[in-house]
């Protein structure tokens, strides 16, 4: 038994050894420095959106000792993505792993480095899900929890299995509570993106909404006990263009039900910008149509 424990003690060093010029300190605010994962041997480095506070003068913390400037490419806040190029070259990326090769109740370690040297603590996968959309309207393909101990500076550092593949960066402002893991597809699809275009685009309406309880006529009537009542809406945006008002409940868009805020903004992709679509709400307790042309957003 000794010797097994021993075993899996230097395996899991050798993992945190191996990946250790991979995981880097990010340098973008004024507390704690956060952590960062090499994406690029040129010196693309990806971290999360929440911990870059400021885009000028942010440095990253190399593996060697070294710290050296960056810049921000960009960043997606509906997937807690942030991109920066630093001026290194040279660098060590590490090796990615698909989400489905993670199980529940495998061990992992969160890794980080939010000071000179890296950080690890272990834990197991301990729930997976399906594809999901945040609570600002980003789709991450696939629910990845872990229990692993997420010290501060441990956000954007990668959570790594036991074949020594990186599962994603670790976040914990994506769900309140939860330490989460944004899976290698959702982060390759954002960081083409960012190169490409420099940020996402995201659909949009110009207006505020809360979800609010249906009266039982209406629920009996469209089959949903909620939609999401308009608490404002910009004159000149889509929605004003369209004759929305405050005090609308929308409660379908695009032939979709509409219950809940990450329901509407899960519409409001990019591919969507610029098509007019239905809505369907309630004003004065009487179910309207409205047709709105979906604007853009630049995150």
């Amino acid at each position: 038994m000794t010797d097994v424990l021993a075993n899996v003690s230097n395996d899991l060093a050798a993992i945190v050894a191996a990946a250790s010029p991979g995981v880097v300190r990010v340098e973008a605010r004024r507390r704690l420095p956060a952590s960062g994962i090499v994406w690029s041997a040129d010196g693309l480095i990806v971290t999360a959106h929440h911990v870059v506070e400021q885009e000028e003068e942010v440095k990253v913390g190399l593996a060697d000792g070294r710290t050296v400037p960056a810049s921000l490419v960009g960043r997606d806040p509906t997937t807690d993505i942030a991109l920066l190029r630093a001026q290194a070259s040279g660098l060590t990326p590490l090796p990615w792993a698909e989400p489905d090769t993670a199980k529940v109740g495998h061990l992992v370690l969160a890794l980080g480095r939010p000071g000179p040297s890296v950080l690890a603590t272990l834990g197991v996968v301990s729930a997976l899900g399906e594809g999901w959309r945040t609570s600002l309207g980003g789709r991450i393909d696939r629910l990845l929890q872990t229990d692993a101990a997420m010290y501060p500076g441990f956000s954007g550092g990668p959570l790594m299995d036991a074949s020594g593949h990186a599962l994603g960066p670790n976040t914990t402002a994506l769900l309140r509570g939860l330490s989460l893991t944004v899976p290698a597809p959702t982060v390759r699809r954002v960081v083409e993106t960012l190169l490409a275009h420099g940020r996402v685009r995201r659909g949009y309406l110009g207006v505020g909404a809360q979800p609010v309880r249906l009266p039982s006529a209406l629920e009996a009537q469209l089959g949903q006990p909620t939609g999401l009542l308009l608490v404002s809406v910009e004159p000149s945006s889509p929605g004003g263009q369209a004759g929305l008002l405050m005090g609308d409940t929308i409660v379908a868009f695009d032939g979709q039900p509409t219950r809940r805020l990450e329901d509407l903004l899960g519409q409001l992709t990019a591919e969507r910008i610029g098509r007019t679509v239905s809505v369907r709400i309630i004003r004065g307790g009487q179910v309207q149509e409205r047709s709105v042309t979906i604007g853009a957003r630049d995150e």
